[in-house]
């Protein structure tokens, strides 16, 4: 079978197609034939050389988020059967025909839902429903900022907080083609964050007062003024740092009755397995109205993982880049 690998950290060049032996599931794991796979910024940096989530070793094999179907069952494994179609997400070795994977990881997926689109299940929308509703405790009325809004956890985001009620959505973005497309999701107000006075913006469009809920994976700068326009008695949620600069946030801030929230999808799946599991139904009823649509940006072949990349640094896409093996 094929599989994407690297040798050193770098460009995106770096990724090459290898082939190697069909892997074959141990105890409580099971096979799936990739049906889709979809490509996380985290991938990006760790193929940089930056340690995400703690690791960034060599040689690399990257993680995603597999849709696919099972077509072999390890030892003790319950729930899970020979030709169901599940998605999960893969911490290594992804990027490739099949991938070996522990059942805790798995969500059954529909047989008639599409695959791409399931990818963005397991990381992407548990991440933007769970930051919203765990870490932000969104309450109906509430205003929202939602910074990086049109990529794959963004524009989830936005429609997720629309769904839990939120009064008013601003949506953040770095193109005009971008803020087009979160505001076709339903975003209420949209602003290029570009520009140099966007946090005037967004103090103009709450009255001054900044949004009871800031989202924010960007990091760096942007990060600094996100706590400057976070309400008093509002939430910070800082869930990532897409510019790989984290700064010191200055503690006289939080002296306005603010707010600091940290978020990690895993933290809330090693310690509130209840709170993920009725997260995970609701995401699939708002999936199932309408009210939640996952988009797929590009679908590319497993052998373009290189362009996928590249694509993911460029900041281009709107919604999710995906590997169809």
């Amino acid at each position: 079978m094929r599989i994407i690998r690297h040798y050193e950290h770098g460009a995106p060049s770096v990724l090459r197609l290898e082939e190697t032996e069909k892997p074959q599931p141990g105890a409580g794991q099971v096979l799936i034939r990739a049906e889709a796979v979809g490509v996380t910024f985290a991938e990006v940096q760790r193929r940089q050389g930056i340690p995400v989530g703690g690791h960034a070793g060599l040689p690399g094999a990257p993680g995603g988020d597999v849709a696919g179907t099972i077509e072999a069952v390890g030892d003790g494994v319950t729930g899970f059967a020979v030709g169901d179609r599940v998605v999960g997400d893969i911490d290594r070795n992804a990027y490739a025909d099949h991938v070996v994977a522990g059942v805790d990881a798995l969500i059954e997926i529909p047989q008639d839902l599409d695959a791409a689109a399931a990818t963005l299940l397991p990381s992407p929308a548990r991440t933007a429903y769970h930051a919203i509703r765990e870490a932000g405790r969104l309450r109906p009325g509430q205003t929202i900022l939602i910074d990086a809004a049109s990529g794959g956890v963004g524009h989830l985001a936005v429609q997720i907080a629309k769904a839990l009620g939120a009064g008013q959505v601003i949506a953040t973005a770095g193109a005009q083609a971008k803020l087009d497309f979160v505001r076709e999701l339903g975003a209420d107000v949209t602003i290029n964050y570009s520009d140099e006075d966007w946090t005037d913006q967004v103090l103009a469009a709450t009255d001054g007062r900044g949004a009871d809920i800031v989202l924010e994976t960007v990091g760096g700068d942007v990060l600094l003024k996100s706590l400057g326009i976070t309400a008093q008695f509002g939430t910070l949620v800082f869930y990532g740092s897409a510019s790989g600069d984290i700064p010191d946030l200055p503690a006289l801030a939080l002296s306005r009755m603010k707010n600091i929230a940290g978020f990690s999808l895993y933290a809330m799946l090693h310690n509130k397995l209840d709170a993920v599991a009725e997260g995970q139904r609701h995401l699939f009823e708002l999936i199932a109205s309408g009210q939640v649509r996952p988009i797929v940006h590009d679908r590319l072949p497993l052998d373009e993982a290189v362009k996928a990349h590249e694509l993911m640094e460029a900041r281009a896409q709107l919604g999710k880049i995906v590997l169809v093996p």
